[in-house]
Formats: C-alpha cells, structure tokens, sequence
C-alpha cells in the first residue's frame, strides 16, 4: 500500500469524522475539503483544493477503500471509508490509524491521549495491544521506528504510504517548547478532568440510588 500524502488526509479525516462525529457522515465535498484543512488535530496543516480532494477520493475509490453515498433526499454526494470492511480493522484500530495518518509519527503516550475522543480501547488492551494487533497482521500496518537524537521516546508510524517522522528534539522535561507540546498538555489535562467528572458522577448516582431516583425528601 502506497498511498499519496493527499489520500492519507482524505482517508483519515473519513476515519476520524465516523468516529467522533457519526451525526454528519458521510461526508460530502465540501466537508470533505474542511476536514482536510482543518488546523486542530492535524500535522502538517494543509490548504487542499476541491480538485486535489476530488481526485484523492477518484484513486481510493479505484483502490476498494471508499464508497460513493446518493443520499435518497439530499443532492450532495457523499463519501465514507470502508476500511473496516476492506482490511478486517475493528473501531479501536481505526482509531489508531486514523491518528496515525492525520498527524505523523506518534509515541504511544500521544497516542493514548489523541484516540480517547475516538471511544474506549479497552477491551483490545488500549492502545498498546491495538498497537500490537496491527504490527503482527500478516501485511503490518504500523511499525516502530526507534527515537532519533535528542527524544525521549520511541514513535509509531503507519504503513500505509509515506509518513514524516519528526527530527526535532523533545522539549526539556517540565516545559513545553512549542505549540504542539503546549496543545498536548492541555488534551492530557483536559483528559484527566473529564475521567475525575465521570467518576465523581458515578460516585453522586450510587450516592442518590441512581440516576433516575427521585430525591429523598426530609422524611427519608
């Protein structure tokens, strides 16, 4: 498998949308070409014209990896993977390639905060074992490429075409040196918070005999 930059963008912003927003797929051109050009959660940022979109979906089309959608009361055409169907890959490692090609070479620990939103991993043995599950099919989709100079950590890349693996040090430890660590600290916090809400939650509906228990009232 070989494919363009181009068609990496196209075919993990279908991955991505499926998941984290399945109200609005498929996805039409338009969405299609804003999604691509998106500049939250994707590295490189791109500015994709209509035409280069249009002609990355003509060549995944012909590769079996999408699907044309006539909408029966909508003039839009629509587009949506079929990647699950195509290569066996269950939610949870969709996830991860879908990551994987929006945004490069990833560690696990990125990849962990960055496929949350995507749903649970859990019962694959999180991203680890969904890593693991993908290096050992008989075709590997992703590979481990070791750290370079100055990083801390080693980093995953998919294998589906070419994929950029940064040469840039990681920041000292304790500071965050860029935009993008800055924005990955903020998605760890942000992660943190929301499993303490959750929790919290569930600890005030055993507290109150359930979600849909009335409150107890003076008496009780």
């Amino acid at each position: 498998m070989e494919l363009t930059a181009e068609e990496q963008r196209v075919l993990g912003c279908l991955l991505e949308k499926a998941a984290t927003t399945p109200e609005n797929y498929p996805l039409t051109l338009n969405a299609l070409v804003n999604a691509c050009n998106q500049t939250s959660n994707r590295d490189p940022v791109v500015t994709y014209r209509e035409d280069t979109v249009n002609a990355a979906l003509t060549s995944l089309r012909e590769q079996k990896l999408i699907r044309i959608v006539y909408p029966a009361h909508a003039r839009a055409t629509k587009f949506r993977h079929v990647l699950d169907e195509a290569w066996a890959l269950s939610g949870p490692e969709l996830a991860v390639i879908a990551v994987l090609l929006l945004r490069g070479a990833q560690t696990e620990a990125e990849l962990v905060t960055r496929t949350e939103r995507y749903g649970d991993l859990s019962d694959f043995g999180g991203v680890p074992g969904v890593l693991d599950r993908l290096a050992r099919r008989p075709e590997p989709l992703v590979q481990l490429v070791e750290r370079r100079a100055g990083q801390r950590e080693d980093r995953y890349v998919h294998l589906l075409g070419p994929s950029e693996v940064s040469d840039h040090p990681d920041p000292p430890a304790g500071r965050s040196s860029s935009t993008a660590e800055r924005i990955l600290a903020l998605e760890v916090e942000t992660a943190t918070l929301r499993n303490e809400l959750t929790r919290l939650r569930e600890w005030l509906e055993d507290l109150l005999g359930g979600p849909e228990s009335p409150p107890k009232s003076a008496n009780d």
